[in-house]
């Protein structure tokens, strides 16, 4: 029962999740685009939305740090490497890339394929080719580190 419970949660969460990307235009790339374009017609409304999930990453992580299991049972699985290495630089680097070209990143790109939006269909695509090259390529690294 717990485990029905748990599933169901993380369904829920995930629904609130994709309600609140397209309430908040996350998942409409045109927006995205407006807000990155800093030299143009500049859209600034996306930075409460940035605020907003700052804050509430920020509550999480505090209410996760004070526990020593997650909400459901089982182990909790908290980062515990801080430093600030090259293939973390590089790989944001690549991801902005991505973001500023196509106006998605992973999250509101999977909101906006359940849409029906073919440029999202696209991106996922390219999102989960990019995924599998990097697991061939740099899989066995991961798990040496």
């Amino acid at each position: 029962m717990k485990r029905h419970f748990g599933l169901l949660s993380q369904y829920l969460i995930g629904v609130l999740f994709g309600v609140g990307l397209i309430i908040s235009g996350m998942s409409n790339p045109q927006k995205i685009l407006g807000f990155l374009d800093l030299a143009g017609t500049w859209d600034p409304s996306l930075i409460f939305v940035m605020a907003g999930a700052v804050i509430v990453g920020l509550g999480g992580f505090y209410v996760v740090s004070k526990r020593t299991e997650a909400f459901f049972g089982g182990a909790l699985h908290i980062p515990q490497r801080r430093d600030i290495s090259k293939p973390l630089i590089i790989g944001s680097l690549i991801f902005g890339a991505g973001w500023g070209i196509a106006g998605f990143c992973p999250g509101p790109a999977i909101v906006a394929l359940g849409a029906g939006h073919f440029k999202a269909l696209v991106f996922v695509l390219a999102m989960l080719a990019g995924m599998a090259l990097c697991d061939r390529f740099f899989g066995a690294h991961k798990q040496a580190v």
